[in-house]
């Protein structure tokens, strides 16, 4: 709800037209052990030398950390096989979008990205002063060719989420490749691969490549979902020298903890722990639908540590009845209403005892 201010003091233009981000519920009154599925955190949580590295940073709390996570890029360049020179991190993926679209993007120009995407495009948008733009999705998935005819002189930044969230849907390698070709030399593409690590899908491909070729292509990742970081927020992105440049001149000097990037080190050189993360997550985006097929809930096709569930156009089945069922159950999903998906909830992936529990409760919530 926008609150009037008084008096002389004013923010910036649009500012005040930003509904604030609203997380996932983490409790329910009445519940202590809540089963909490409605922030796509990563089920089997860190790795063990993750969280070693961030105890024996404990000693360093006093200091400032080096101000352009150097070790930290490094070692995300030899995982990834690309340029430390051509990375940034900051404080979660969050913190970059926000610098990349001040960098920009300002009043007069436009922002656009996908109906049912990321909620902080939006809000980056606004906060720029810049006008956010929502291009309608074909099937829960972006279509490039409704995005390409949303240009104009004005998009100055298109934002694509690839796995998006909540929807799971992504665009293949060759549709990337197609946006990509029909946008202007102008306008900086930004592809949201938070969930990349997730996706086994032959046809996805995580962009590196594009960068290299692109001067108007940044992508960005985040250690909050399969690396199991979220509390510590560390993000980074890759991009074309020119648009780094640009990013490092706004960006905080120390935006990125110690402690952050010394698991975020740890995590990504435990390789084993990771391939446990994304075989638990491959096995329950085959087994749910199975589970609760024949319910009348329908779970749609997904990449990602999620999956967006369907409910029947019925007061007593519809989503809001399953979320009031769930929480008297003691177990949250998200609800995706401000995704303009009222009619969904989205289910984290959890960890098998969990996703036993969840598909049990809905089975006997469709059933009562």
């Amino acid at each position: 709800m926008r609150q009037k201010m008084s008096g002389n003091l004013e923010p910036k233009p649009r500012i005040l037209e930003i509904e604030p981000y609203v997380g996932g519920l983490s409790d329910i009154k009445g519940h202590e052990n809540v089963l909490k599925l409605s922030s796509n955190e990563a089920a089997i949580g860190p790795s063990p030398k993750a969280l070693d590295a961030y105890k024996l940073y404990a000693g360093n709390l006093s200091r400032y950390p080096e101000g352009s996570a150097r070790e930290l890029r490094s070692t995300i360049g030899k995982v990834n096989n690309i340029n430390i020179e051509n990375i940034v991190c900051g404080a979660g993926s969050d913190e970059l979008l926000q610098l990349i679209c001040r960098a920009f993007s300002g009043p007069g120009d436009e922002v656009l990205f996908t109906e049912h995407s990321f909620l902080v495009y939006r809000i980056a948008a606004l906060a720029s002063g810049a006008s956010p733009i929502a291009i309608p999705e074909t099937n829960l998935c972006a279509d490039v060719d409704k995005i390409i005819n949303s240009i104009s002189k004005s998009t100055r930044i298109i934002f694509l989420a690839n796995p998006n969230n909540p929807t799971g849907s992504f665009l293949t390698r060759s549709e990337l490749l197609r946006l990509w070709e029909n946008i202007p030399k102008n306008v900086l593409l930004v592809v949201d691969t938070a969930y990349a690590e997730f996706v086994t899908h032959k046809d996805y491909d995580p962009a590196f490549k594009l960068v290299e070729k692109a001067e108007n292509v940044v992508v960005t990742r985040t250690f909050s979902k399969a690396y199991a970081l979220a509390s510590l927020r560390v993000g980074w992105c890759y991009g074309s020298s020119q648009v780094i440049d640009v990013i490092n001149r706004i960006r905080g000097p120390f935006n990125v903890s110690g402690a952050g990037m010394k698991a975020s080190i740890a995590a990504l050189l435990d390789s084993n722990h990771l391939s446990a993360a994304i075989e638990l997550n491959s096995k329950w985006l085959e087994q749910f639908p199975r589970e609760i097929s024949g319910t009348g809930i329908s779970c749609m096709p997904s990449v990602g540590n999620f999956i967006l569930l369907k409910f029947p156009d019925d007061i007593e089945k519809n989503s809001k009845a399953a979320e009031k069922f769930l929480y008297s159950r003691g177990i949250i999903l998200r609800n995706v209403e401000s995704y303009g998906l009222s009619d969904c909830l989205r289910l984290t992936l959890g960890l098998d005892h969990e996703m036993e529990t969840v598909a049990l409760s809905l089975k006997e919530f469709m059933r009562s």
